[in-house]
């Protein structure tokens, strides 16, 4: 829902950063994996409850993301480095919600379980539909940028670290937080649902 305003104001910030590394020889790839690994920290930092150092984490992951994008795009699209930053992705996204339940098991557990689950309807209606518009020559003209197609939501990336960044600034409201951003996704997923199949009947 708030991706298309945020690639705005991110653009200009994203493209000089992608042009020093441009400058010295940087990968798009080697950017993916740093950034992965970065974020990974994340895990560990709040299973311990360290959150300030998890959302260090959880930024500088975000802010590669996109950083690798706008390095890609400067030098060579592939599809080898699509294909990884979308797995990369979605297990980092994994690797937050669980560090947030290891944390505190008893109070995060549960919330965390349904987040989870909300996330599988996400990833799974918005990866299906990307493959049948790639078959059909289906474009997105707001993210023609974008390596797949990139169907719209509900919850969508932006809302994702927002909801991140709220986890670690006030990590006793975890289970409130991730309840209703859950139920944010699952409305996203029925949207997808519905509006993936009536497009491509």
């Amino acid at each position: 829902m708030l991706d298309r305003y945020a690639i705005k104001i991110l653009k200009r910030p994203l493209f000089r950063c992608a042009s020093l590394l441009n400058a010295v020889g940087v990968r798009p790839d080697q950017v993916t994996l740093i950034s992965f690994i970065i974020g990974l920290c994340a895990l560990p930092a709040l299973a311990f409850q360290c959150y300030g150092c998890a959302l260090f984490c959880i930024v500088v992951n975000r802010f590669g993301d996109g950083v690798d994008g706008a390095l890609a795009r400067m030098t060579r699209v592939s599809d080898a480095g699509g294909f990884l930053d979308i797995v990369l992705d979605f297990i980092f996204y994994a690797a937050v919600v669980l560090g947030f339940a290891f944390a505190d098991p008893e109070q995060n557990g549960l919330p965390a379980a349904l987040l989870l689950f909300s996330f599988v309807g996400t990833g799974s209606s918005f990866l299906a539909f990307a493959i049948m518009a790639e078959r059909r020559g289906i474009e997105n003209i707001i993210y023609g940028h974008k390596g797949i197609y990139y169907l719209e939501g509900l919850a969508e990336a932006t809302e994702t670290i927002v909801c991140f960044v709220l986890f670690c600034l006030f990590p006793s409201m975890f289970p409130l937080i991730a309840t209703a951003f859950a139920l944010l996704c699952l409305v996203t997923t029925a949207s997808r649902v519905v509006g993936g199949y009536r497009s491509l009947q």
